[in-house]
């Protein structure tokens, strides 16, 4: 004989199960938050300020 299931609580897993994917697509979806993201670009453009810094003449090309 078959196992007897409470519909409601069946009804309600369900809902969270929904609920939990859901939220696991947007937070892909939206990416990471705004500190994380101003602290990425700041350190982006300390290193881009220190790779510029380290060049020899900005203004000459390169020779082959």
């Amino acid at each position: 004989m078959g196992e007897i299931v409470n519909l409601r609580l069946a009804r309600k897993a369900k809902a969270r199960i929904e609920s939990e994917t859901a939220a696991a697509a947007n937070r892909a979806k939206f990416g990471v938050a705004k500190p994380e993201k101003t602290l990425t670009a700041a350190r982006l453009k300390s290193a881009s300020k220190t790779l510029d810094g380290h060049r020899l003449s900005p203004d000459t090309p390169e020779k082959p």
